[in-house]
């Protein structure tokens, strides 16, 4: 199994839908590794690390979010896994 690391920043309507939750409790689910957080821009910013299959599961959950999200535009950074973090979290938001 290949692992690889993907820095994402999903816009739209991503912030005051639950977005960070959601995308944590799927991150969670799929054995993933990283955060999630809000961007002051109205963006969210994550970083998945874990097994490529599992990532681009995540990936694809992305595009959709949760039901009263409406994504315009992901965009991906894809690297090698780093496995810089022992689980997953929510950070704070960044630029506040």
């Amino acid at each position: 199994m290949k692992k690889i690391r993907a820095n994402v920043t999903i816009s739209g309507r991503v912030q005051g839908v639950c977005y960070r939750q959601c995308a944590f409790q799927k991150a969670v689910e799929l054995g993933l590794k990283g955060w999630v957080r809000n961007l002051t821009t109205g963006q969210v910013e994550a970083v998945f690390e874990g097994d490529e299959t599992l990532v681009e599961q995540m990936l694809e959950w992305c595009k959709e979010g949760p039901t009263m999200a409406r994504v315009t535009h992901v965009e991906v950074d894809k690297q090698p896994c780093l496995d810089s973090f022992s689980g997953f979290s929510i950070k704070s938001t960044f630029g506040w």
